[in-house]
């Protein structure tokens, strides 16, 4: 088993990223639209020669649509990061609007239930906020998913420094 002290690092690291990611949200926005796009091209490059390599058939043209969408949709992705975050932010915006909604759809099956409240206010809260990307989304599409992965790291390295310390205080 990884040492206590490995976790705590960990997580002390991890949470100095979010710092600095939530620093500069643009930046870390371009990186993570530029990262996506590397990993679409060589998922696109991977998924195409698998298709020049299969058997005939409908699965090698698929592999092939497919790979051609990819690696098409990453080079975009690297050629033109600010445009990618964009397209990346309306992405996060519908998932959210349709999480919201089923949340909502939810909440009024379970109206008889003590969790009706609590999926309500989660629906609500959700569809609001993509509400709020709408509405200000020259304002906050640069940054939004910096902010996002700003805050998975401040609560993910909390978490690991957090575990790091219940395995120092339960050693056996």
């Amino acid at each position: 088993m990884i040492n206590w002290k490995t976790w705590v690092g960990l997580g002390a690291l991890t949470f100095l990223f979010g710092v600095l990611a939530l620093g500069n949200a643009v930046i870390a926005s371009l990186a993570i639209t530029i990262l996506l796009g590397t990993l679409f091209a060589i998922t696109g490059a991977a998924q195409l020669w698998a298709g020049f390599s299969a058997e005939a058939g409908g699965h090698r043209i698929f592999s092939l649509l497919w790979g051609l969408i990819s690696l098409m949709i990453g080079v975009s992705f690297i050629a033109n990061p600010v445009e990618g975050t964009l397209s990346l932010t309306m992405v996060v915006m519908a998932f959210l609007m349709a999480s919201g909604v089923i949340r909502l759809v939810m909440s009024w099956q379970m109206r008889q239930t003590r969790f009706f409240w609590a999926m309500l206010l989660s629906g609500a809260v959700t569809v609001l906020l993509a509400g709020y990307i709408f509405a200000n989304f020259a304002a906050v599409s640069l940054s939004l998913l910096g902010i996002l992965l700003g805050i998975e790291l401040l609560v993910n390295g909390a978490g690991l420094v957090g575990f790091g310390l219940f395995l120092r205080s339960h050693r056996s």
